[in-house]
């Protein structure tokens, strides 16, 4: 659930200015509210915390300055090709913004990573960042985006340039690898989707 710390004034015009329709708020804290798809923007003293399915859309329009997000990505499949699953987690200091996990069908492991990977760009491009630092704990993904590896599967190679055009819209960013116990959660959502029929 993003909270954006701002002048809820300024962000009810940003809200009003894209087409929102802004109401009074329900209680005597609410300074007002907005709704656009499955999400619910609401204003209290000095921020704005939008909540529902698909927060994305309302938190690009408040959010002055992009801001920065750590970006967690995994692949999961039984049998390497089988049935496979990605997870992914956006994490900032106000904790996990958006986190997800589901099926892709029939996939190797490293086709699963990279799927994870584009997910999770995709997303934190539509909130809007402009700084993304991203971790996963596949060493063979992490160094061919860096271009320390080199892929002779033409499958991979161009999921390789679906991402590198995904990180060149980000301002900043990083890819690094780290231990599957920092990548904790975006591994349980992977084995989390996988296992659902």
């Amino acid at each position: 659930m993003p909270v954006i710390e701002c002048d809820v004034e300024a962000a009810r015009e940003r809200l009003e200015e894209a087409g929102i329709v802004v109401e009074s708020g329900n209680t005597d804290h609410e300074r007002w509210r907005a709704s656009r798809d499955e999400a619910t923007a609401v204003a209290y003293e000095d921020k704005v915390v939008i909540q529902g399915s698909t927060p994305q859309d309302i938190e690009s329009l408040l959010r002055e300055d992009g801001g920065r997000a750590h970006l967690y990505f995994d692949g999961a499949c039984r049998g390497n090709p089988g049935p496979a699953a990605i997870g992914w987690v956006i994490v900032t200091g106000d904790g996990i913004v958006a986190e997800g996990g589901e099926r892709i069908g029939r996939a190797t492991n490293n086709q699963a990573e990279y799927e994870a990977l584009i997910a999770v760009l995709e997303t934190a491009r539509d909130y809007g960042y402009d700084e993304v630092q991203v971790r996963g704990d596949s060493e063979l993904i992490v160094k061919q985006v860096r271009g320390e590896y080199d892929t002779n599967d033409p499958d991979l190679r161009e999921k390789r340039v679906t991402v590198r055009e995904l990180l060149a819209a980000f301002d900043e960013w990083t890819i690094e690898h780290v231990p599957r116990e920092i990548n904790d959660r975006a591994d349980d959502l992977a084995n989390e989707a996988l296992e659902q029929a």
